[in-house]
């Protein structure tokens, strides 16, 4: 049975139908019920996620960036370049229609695919071991692989959506979806990327829960993806590397354990409330990637626990409002879309902050929203573009839009009446 095969549709209106049902109700139960609920939920946490995210760049990369490129604002300003970028993008894609977006996830699949074949021409280029990186002319595009997560949310969407009557049998679930995505998730680990093929691999499988494939080919392809990743690790040295030192934390600690060991030094000294923004001491060499993969460590340094409880709470509701929007939503595509698009920052926070915290190897998978990287960025606010599309079409908040758009309208003819 598919998880998302009906819409929870809000049938409670706009508010309370009676006094004594609106004196029962507490003001946020009374808040949830409002029609824009959803949309606010994505937008409010995401802005607060992406404001602190500017400022931490800042603060993380400040004496890297004065070291390498002697300018101590590098980082932040391409930070902030590309946010007003993605941001204009997220707003474009949160004003289209469901037909619309499905276009939207054609083109982005079709780009994806092109940017990754790229990789293996003369045009790529590796940086930090990883071959993902394109060099056209002057310009320099990094990691179309974020690119290809979201096409395989919104094209899976889209897929799903035009053969939902069909989706009882194996070869119409799976097909064309799976080949696609493969093909998409192997070009990411040939790029020597496993950590993003991973996450690319986990959205595979929960498109396919969602839409109900059953236990018996989940845990088929579970088990052959986990072959592949297992020969991967096995044959490549510096990934075993990873593994040996998770196990064993006191190996190489100037070596394979610095990252992670300062990671936990930077958490350990923050306290309740941090050593105050601007005040880490590990980003002064101690934790090269304090910028990108290790943004959380930096946090906790610099706002303490309290700082990094906030931070998660704001995810925690950044999930809440996305599997909302999947629940309520009547439209399958933005009922799977909401799903996809939320358990990719979802699965992919929590593989980051398990790395941080030591709970798992380190992979290299960036923090949605916080950590640098132009291209992470822009294609996390396209998503987010995506969910608040997708909200704004719960009946509720259709209903809701229209009976706005006509009180604007007749307060328009009136104005324009009068001043006739």
């Amino acid at each position: 049975m598919a998880i998302l095969a009906s819409p929870i549709v809000d049938r409670r209106g706009t508010g309370p139908k009676t006094p004594e049902e609106g004196r029962r109700r507490s003001l946020v139960v009374e808040w949830l019920a409002h029609p824009q609920a959803s949309f606010y939920l994505v937008l409010v946490p995401a802005v607060l996620l992406l404001a602190l995210g500017v400022m931490m760049v800042l603060s993380a990369s400040s004496v890297y960036a004065f070291v390498r490129y002697d300018d101590a604002y590098y980082f932040v300003k391409r930070q902030a370049l590309f946010l007003v970028v993605g941001g204009v993008l997220a707003f474009v894609l949160s004003r289209r229609s469901p037909k619309q977006l499905k276009v939207v996830a054609w083109v982005l699949v079709l780009a994806a695919l092109v940017l990754q074949l790229l990789t293996f021409t003369p045009l790529g280029f590796s940086n930090n071991g990883n071959t993902n990186w394109l060099r056209i002319g002057s310009i320099s595009i990094g990691q179309p692989s974020e690119l290809a997560k979201l096409g395989i949310v919104l094209w899976g969407a889209d897929i799903f959506a035009r053969k939902h009557k069909s989706l009882a049998d194996p070869r119409h679930l799976l097909i064309p979806f799976l080949p696609v995505s493969l093909i998409l998730i192997g070009l990411v680990a040939l790029q020597s990327d496993l950590g993003t093929a991973m996450i690319m691999g986990a959205l595979v499988l929960a498109a396919l829960w969602y839409v109900g494939a059953s236990w018996k080919v989940i845990g088929s392809i579970l088990g052959a993806v986990g072959l592949a990743v297992a020969a991967l690790v096995i044959t490549t040295p510096y990934r075993m590397t990873r593994i040996l030192g998770f196990f064993n934390q006191d190996l190489d600690p100037l070596g394979v354990n610095h990252q992670p060991i300062k990671a936990i030094f930077a958490l350990a000294s923050g306290g309740w409330w941090g050593l105050g923004l601007g005040a880490s001491r590990q980003k002064w060499g101690g934790l090269v990637e304090s910028h990108t993969d290790y943004m959380l460590a930096v946090i906790g340094e610099e706002l303490g626990l309290v700082g990094t409880l906030v931070v998660l709470c704001l995810f925690l509701v950044l999930g809440y409002a996305g599997f909302r929007i999947a629940m309520r939503s009547d439209i399958r595509f933005c009922r799977y879309a909401a799903a996809g698009i939320t358990s990719w920052f979802m699965i992919q926070a929590l593989v980051n902050i398990a790395v941080v915290l030591r709970m798992m190897p380190v992979m290299g998978v960036p923090l949605p929203l916080l950590s640098y990287g132009v291209s992470a960025l822009v294609a996390n606010l396209m998503g987010l573009g995506v969910l608040l599309s997708c909200a704004r079409q719960e009946p509720a908040s259709r209903a809701y839009l229209r009976r706005r758009r006509r009180r604007a309208g007749r307060a328009l003819v009136t104005t324009a009446g009068g001043r006739g």
